[in-house]
């Protein structure tokens, strides 16, 4: 195999050590098999181009060419011309498919769910890079920046997932790297040899001024200290940046893997971009349905419920997931004294709407669907597995309605020990406020049903609190506290505070997600809009089982239970409605049926379900954002420049002032030379070790096409590294070696092209000699221990033999 083939081959397994940095993103992992196939594919183009051969820029032309073929070959075969030549039609494919992996990026939680949008997203990307780092290792010969769309590659992978894996992965991109840059050095050095360096030296030791006891050992260790540093960033950043929450970019919002027959869930993150869906100008229907429910101002259509609470945001919990029963188990905690009935619903999901956990009505006791889905029975939630959505999907679902009485959650015995624990954790950094609130509004109750009351009645009447979509409360551990010193917020920050409230209070709760009822049709059917999502407390009351609140002003209906029939020495008159609750009813499409008509016309009658993280305030990004943001991009932007400061730093060395023994000045005289021949190298001079100094300054005067002075200044250079060589008492000039090093630099800047002197500046060629330095030093180590375990394993051998004859 020849050298560019052997690099090629290095340039390839490089992309793909550095690709598998993503695998953990998305489940199954058959796109990584697929991108490849694909990738082997633009590297064998590569190749050919190169044999046959092609100018540079025909070459990366092809190849990318032949990607875009491919591509057009797996993702848009039916819109093209053959089946494979693209047009407007594929771009127009390729446009609709970015557009859903954005959507599903920002849809799923880690892992997603492998779509066409995400594959083509993934593979694509993949091809990019390998196109990237093919050119530059290979086609341009510059391995050293192919480092950088690695880098840029793995750091993406590493922001996302964000979990233990990932020091794995970082091995993997950076060995793939250092067996790039090893093809690279193999391969010069194969067709050209070492470069001259002048005196003698041991065997397996690399010229040119590197040697342990020669004076640029400096620059050597200059470089190694830069390349540690590097690579100690690299590794650090990733791990020290923030997370972002929501869909791909919050590993800790959404739970792991799915997989037939057990596994923890694979679900959308069902948090996403609440405020854009209630400010935005249009609704837009998401689900219709029938049912023989008597009333349906109570029939919620619950997604998910949020049960852990971290300080920064509410979220699922992971947990094991399992096939579907038919019907469902009894609800934890309900006993057959409470009122119930069962009614069914035939529910209809939009072609557009693309959720992964499915809406139903709470408790729902039957389940028939078809597709692949799965039950998590905590939280009583059916969800997607392996991509599974509610895509334009149709089910039947059976369900309870609980009709507790006032008297029964008054007299709730205590929950469970176990699911008390659970449901009651408030982090540590949960503002005083907030307790110090629930304990103040919740004074003289008798029971925890008299204080979940009391506290929904804080929110939807007493507190003075206003519904609005535009605020901006802020993200956060202060979120809560700063939503209740501003009082004015949306379902989310109501929600999260009651259910963080109450938690405080030693009430088991939780936050559910889902719609509201919606509005009636003429035919009979409800309406379900995208305004009708909307985020509720659940509280668990033993005996009766998770029951809702509505604590949000002018959305939803107050449960009949919470009215004021309430066994407690606080008493109102039972005829006058609760200010919480709306009568008023809904006529605009897509608004919950208690929406009053003031709020309707401002827009504000349904709710996505968004994540509300609770970070550091809504005035502006912490302090630590950025300081690591700043960090990050002095990476990015000092990366490209390792190789100009190393090539600074060494010429500032080998040029400088040093001793004044004649030993001093016959090192300054070697060094001067490696300078000169590292010059003419960086300006695609190759250096050739067979040739005397004489010849070697001929032939770099020749290829420079150098003007006189600078030719010149090459031979006398070459002079004097003569008389250190041959010469039994060398007669070296006492300075102007180093302005003759400067004359030979300025004389071929001006006889090469812009880009090479572009080239010369940001990626000399010259750097290679810290991998050679490299090299060299790990196979003297490994020659240094070989001989040590060798000399300890004949030791021990030689007294065994001994020991053995002593005991008999």
């Amino acid at each position: 195999m020849s050298g560019r083939a052997r690099l090629a081959l290095c340039a390839t397994a490089a992309t793909l050590m550095a690709s598998s940095a993503l695998l953990p993103l998305v489940d199954p992992a058959t796109w990584f098999l697929q991108a490849a196939v694909l990738l082997v594919v633009q590297g064998a183009v590569g190749a050919l181009a190169r044999r046959l051969p092609l100018a540079r820029t025909l070459t990366v032309a092809a190849q990318a060419l032949v990607s875009l073929l491919l591509l057009t070959l797996v993702f848009a075969r039916e819109q093209a011309l053959a089946g494979i030549l693209p047009g407007p039609d594929v771009f127009r494919r390729f446009a609709e498919l970015l557009e859903a992996g954005g959507d599903d990026v920002a849809r799923y939680a880690i892992p997603a769910p492998l779509s066409d949008g995400i594959r083509l997203m993934l593979v694509g990307s993949v091809l990019v890079i390998g196109l990237a780092v093919d050119a530059l290792a290979v086609t341009f010969r510059t391995a050293a920046p192919a480092g950088l769309p690695l880098l840029a590659l793995y750091s993406v992978a590493a922001g996302l997932s964000g979990d233990g894996a990932g020091w794995l992965f970082f091995l993997l991109a950076a060995a793939g790297y250092l067996l790039l840059l090893l093809a690279e050095g193999r391969d010069r050095i194969a067709q050209w040899g070492r470069v001259f360096g002048g005196a003698a030296r041991a065997p397996g030791r690399v010229s040119g001024g590197l040697e342990s006891g020669g004076g640029a050992l400096a620059p050597v260790r200059t470089g190694r200290r830069i390349g540690a540093l590097a690579l100690g960033i690299a590794l650090v950043v990733p791990l020290a940046l923030p997370a972002l929450d929501g869909g791909l970019l919050d590993p800790a919002g959404g739970p792991g893997g799915g997989g037939s027959g057990g596994g923890t869930i694979s679900a959308v993150n069902p948090l996403v971009a609440l405020q854009d869906s209630l400010n935005q100008p249009e609704d837009r229907e998401v689900i219709t349905y029938r049912t023989n429910a008597s009333r349906t101002d109570d029939l919620y259509l619950r997604i998910v419920s949020l049960d852990q609470f971290d300080g920064t945001t509410w979220k699922t919990t992971v947990r094991r997931i399992e096939d579907v029963p038919s019907p469902l188990p009894t609800p934890q905690g309900l006993l057959p004294d409470v009122r119930r009935s069962e009614i069914q619903t035939n529910i209809t999901a939009a072609d557009g709407y693309a959720q992964n956990w499915l809406p139903m009505p709470f408790p729902a006791s039957d389940v028939k669907i078809g597709g692949r889905w799965r039950y998590e029975p905590v939280g009583r939630a059916l969800v997607g597995d392996r991509g599974q959505s509610t895509r334009g999907v149709s089910y039947q679902v059976k369900s309870l309605v609980v009709e507790p009485t006032a008297e029964q959650l008054a007299n709730a015995p205590s929950p469970p020990a176990e699911l008390r624990k659970e449901f009651t954790k408030v982090p540590e950094t949960l503002p005083r406020l907030v307790a110090d609130t629930a304990r103040r509004v919740t004074r003289g109750s008798a029971n925890p049903y008299e204080q979940a009351v009391k506290l929904q009645d804080y929110f939807a009447s007493d507190g003075g609190f206003t519904y609005n979509t535009q605020v901006r409360a802020g993200s956060g551990p202060a979120a809560i506290g700063k939503f209740l010193k501003q009082k004015e917020g949306f379902c989310v920050h109501f929600s999260f505070a009651m259910a963080s409230m109450a938690r405080t209070l030693g009430i088991p709760a939780r936050v559910a997600v889902g719609f509201t009822p919606g509005s009636a049709q003429s035919d009979g059917s409800m309406s379900v809009g995208l305004r009708d999502a909307h985020a509720w407390p659940e509280l668990y009351f033993e005996g009766v089982g998770w029951t809702r609140f509505e604590p949000t002003p002018s959305r939803g209906t107050v449960p009949e239970y919470t009215r004021s029939d309430i066994p407690s020495d606080d008493t109102s008159d039972p005829d006058t409605p609760e200010p919480s609750r709306s009568s008023e009813p809904s006529t605009a499409p897509s608004a919950s049926d208690s929406c009053p008509p003031d709020v309707r016309k401002q827009g504000a009658c349904a709710s996505a379900a968004p994540q509300v993280a609770a970070g550091s305030g809504g005035d502006g990004p912490p302090i630590r954002m950025i300081v690591l943001v700043a960090l990050a991009v002095l990476l990015v932007v000092m990366l490209p420049l390792l190789p100009l400061l190393w090539r600074r730093r060494v010429r500032s060395a080998r040029t400088g002032p040093g001793g004044r023994t004649p030993a001093d000045a016959a090192r300054r005289t070697m060094a001067a030379w490696l300078e000169v021949t590292d010059t003419a190298w960086d300006h695609g001079i190759e250096p050739d070790e067979s040739q005397t100094p004489r010849t070697a300054a001929a032939r770099i005067v020749r290829i420079g096409q150098l003007p006189t002075g600078p030719a010149e200044a090459v031979h006398r250079v070459a002079t004097a590294v003569e008389q250190v060589l041959y010469a039994p008492n060398p007669r070296l000039p006492a300075t102007g070696l180093a302005e003759d090093v400067r004359r030979v630099r300025d004389g071929l800047r001006a006889t090469s092209t812009r880009s090479a002197r572009l080239r010369a500046t940001l990626a000399p060629r010259s750097a290679a000699r810290v991998v050679w330095a490299v090299s060299d030093r790990w196979a003297a180590f490994s020659t240094r221990w070989s001989a040590r375990a060798a000399k300890g394993w004949a030791a021990l051998t030689r007294r065994l033999p001994r020991r053995a004859s002593q005991e008999g």
